[in-house]
């Protein structure tokens, strides 16, 4: 049955406007998206099986553009519509911290770091750079590949927060493998650039390490900073 046969509340643009997207199922969202079916099947079945194929949303909307159009029903068209949505989200998410909010609590700032470094496949490492009041400045990535004490330039962390006239720095990278439990090489590394950061007169609020599916770890909750 095509989706201009359903009841008008189960249609996902109609629903969309009478109940709000929070109350649409990530099969209807991205049926949304992707407006039409294939044959034999409408766009949210379609999408529910692009779901299945990737197993998450988060999966799809990062994935390569190879791994993106091997799906059935997906192409280069759909890549950039796909990935123009998730730039224009993450902005957007920039956009209101930018303008003077507070970044108050681990939960908030782990919002923001997977807008930064959640869906990159290489470990990365950045700094999230605060002023007085801790109003966000800047989110600076730094460094990609393992890392350690060797790979993470205490200099360039120096410069970079000097350079931005941060009061106050939060440590931020990923774990590509999805859990964010710190290693003892993420402990030994936030001591070090804390006792460095201490120096120039700078705190070292957190390090916040980014998994997937929502999960993260913040170092200064389970007492390691």
């Amino acid at each position: 049955m095509a989706i201009s046969d359903w009841h008008e509340n189960d249609r996902p643009r109609e629903k969309l406007l009478k109940f709000g997207s929070e109350n649409l199922t990530d099969a209807e969202l991205l049926a949304i998206l992707l407006r039409v079916g294939v044959q034999g099947k409408s766009a949210v079945e379609l999408a529910q099986d692009l779901l299945d194929h990737f197993g998450d949303l988060h999966t799809l909307l990062v994935s390569s553009e190879a791994e993106f159009c091997s799906a059935k029903g997906l192409g280069p068209a759909k890549f950039v519509q796909f990935k123009a949505v998730v730039e224009i989200a993450k902005r957007h998410f920039e956009s209101g911290l930018s303008s003077g909010v507070i970044l108050q609590s681990p939960e908030s700032v782990a919002q923001f770091l997977f807008t930064q470094i959640g869906y990159q496949k290489r470990e990365s490492f950045g700094l999230v750079l605060l002023d007085q009041q801790h109003n966000l400045i800047s989110f600076q990535a730094l460094f990609t590949g393992t890392l350690n004490q060797a790979s993470v330039h205490t200099r360039e962390v120096i410069k970079t927060v000097l350079d931005n006239h941060a009061a106050a720095v939060i440590l931020a990278h990923n774990h590509p493998s999805g859990d964010p439990t710190p290693s003892q090489s993420d402990i030994q590394l936030t001591q070090h650039l804390t006792e460095a950061l201490d120096l120039v007169d700078v705190r070292c609020i957190d390090h916040i390490i980014i998994g997937d599916h929502g999960r993260w770890a913040s170092l200064a909750k389970k007492g390691l900073i």
